[in-house]
């Protein structure tokens, strides 16, 4: 999903849990206190947080908000990999204050990552995490975002558990109700929202401005490839 098309979702879904509790949690991103090169993203051994990191990324530079701008932490890296992809674990363990560890987790974190983070936290680290439900990340965090993608498959306990003015669960219409799907959204929402002001994320767009937005992406041609 390229830019111009999640800004037009966003559009769809404005007024929801998507787009606030989004904007919440991109304005603790936002706020977090970090400086250039103290925003570190992991994710888990099964899934690198790619996706964010890059959108992140841009919107750093579109914004000229460098300290947007991700370090990718990785939990294994490769022989021969480039300094900017070769940051391991160690970098999470040496996190303190003045800087922010984002644990980005469709899946559950494992024991080693939840230790070095809350090892980080201890250190004066903000932490935050985006995650599908996983109590033990989510109690570390000083903000969660939850995203599920097929909430009527929780039971009504389960459904408890989770954080519900930070949940986020498809509505089985505009949202699809796939759990990769619901995590691509959010991270496009995050992003988006944490590369813009405060006044911005805040504002509410009127009907003929939203109008002409969608008339601008409808009008563009798609990108190759999609």
């Amino acid at each position: 999903m390229d830019d111009g098309r999640a800004r037009l979702l966003r559009e769809l879904l404005a007024g929801t849990a998507w787009t606030q509790q989004t904007r919440v949690f991109a304005t603790a991103l936002r706020s977090a206190g970090h400086q250039a090169g103290g925003l570190l993203v992991v994710g888990t051994p099964a899934e690198e947080p790619w996706h964010l990191t890059a959108h992140l990324e841009e919107q750093a530079r579109l914004a000229g908000v460098p300290e947007l701008a991700p370090v990718l932490v990785r939990h294994r890296v490769p022989a021969g990999a480039r300094p900017h992809l070769a940051v391991g674990l160690d970098r999470i363990e040496a996190a303190a204050r003045g800087e922010t560890v984002l644990v980005v987790a469709p899946g559950p974190a494992s024991e080693g990552l939840l230790s070095r983070v809350d090892d980080a936290r201890r250190a004066g680290a903000v932490v935050l995490a985006m995650e599908s439900g996983d109590r033990e990340l989510r109690q570390l965090a000083h903000e969660a975002l939850t995203v599920t993608g097929d909430p009527a498959g929780l039971s009504e306990q389960a459904a408890a558990a989770l954080w519900r003015p930070r949940l986020l669960a498809a509505d089985g219409v505009i949202v699809p109700q796939d759990q990769q799907a619901a995590f691509e959204i959010a991270q496009h929402l995050v992003s988006i929202a944490a590369g813009e002001t405060p006044v911005a994320a805040g504002a509410r767009r009127g009907f003929r401005d939203r109008l002409s937005r969608f008339l601008d992406v409808i009008s563009d041609p798609a990108p190759a490839g999609n």
